[in-house]
């Protein structure tokens, strides 16, 4: 584990319920154990659960950023409904969106639900870090991400995180490096780093 570069990695759960203890957070827990499974690297989480407050959600992504998060991934606050601003909060503080990433997570879910098409989730640079928005859903979460298998375990449609990697080496972050089983990243061949010696 020491050999592979570590990551601090801010994950953002957006809900007015589970904020003010209404019901229990299930976004934090279903990210961490995602992430833990998905990444070999050491990670650093900087967990954060918080209302559908436009300001406060911008302010939070800008304080992750500033703590030297290479990747944040928020869960919550991505529909159509009057106190969904998580896209609009997230855009406000961006430097570049990077458009693919929703389409990608659109598509994925579609292929379960056809209010799909209500998702709005986005995705930005700001400065050095990437910056997601997730469906709300555990199960969603871990589709969009990992995307969808076959019976016999191939794949079917690429989830998004097999881009995250590259994305972050090209914004000069650290160099994520996935378990093959949960995620098979991509990057070109001349973007490669060779493994660690055992």
């Amino acid at each position: 584990m020491s050999d592979f570069d570590p990551v601090r990695i801010g994950i953002v759960s957006i809900s007015d319920r589970a904020s003010s203890g209404a019901y229990e957070d299930k976004g934090l827990p279903a990210l961490q154990a995602w992430l833990g499974r998905a990444l070999r690297n050491r990670i650093d989480y900087e967990p954060r659960l918080i209302p559908d407050e436009r300001e406060r959600i911008s302010a939070t992504l800008v304080e992750l950023v500033d703590a030297g998060c290479a990747l944040v991934l928020t869960t919550g606050g991505t529909g159509p409904a009057l106190r969904d601003v998580t896209p609009e909060a997230t855009l406000d503080i961006a430097d570049r969106e990077m458009p693919g990433f929703g389409e990608q997570m659109r598509q994925i879910s579609l292929r379960f639900v056809p209010t799909a098409i209500l998702s709005r989730q986005v995705a930005v640079i700001r400065g050095r870090c990437l910056i997601i928005n997730l469906p709300g859903q555990p199960k969603s979460i871990q589709e969009t991400l990992e995307g969808l298998r076959d019976a016999q375990g191939a794949s079917v449609v690429p989830g998004i995180f097999a881009a995250v990697p590259y994305c972050i080496d090209l914004i000069g972050g650290p160099y994520l490096e996935t378990d093959e089983s949960v995620c098979k990243a991509f990057r070109p061949k001349t973007a490669i780093r060779p493994a660690p010696a055992q």
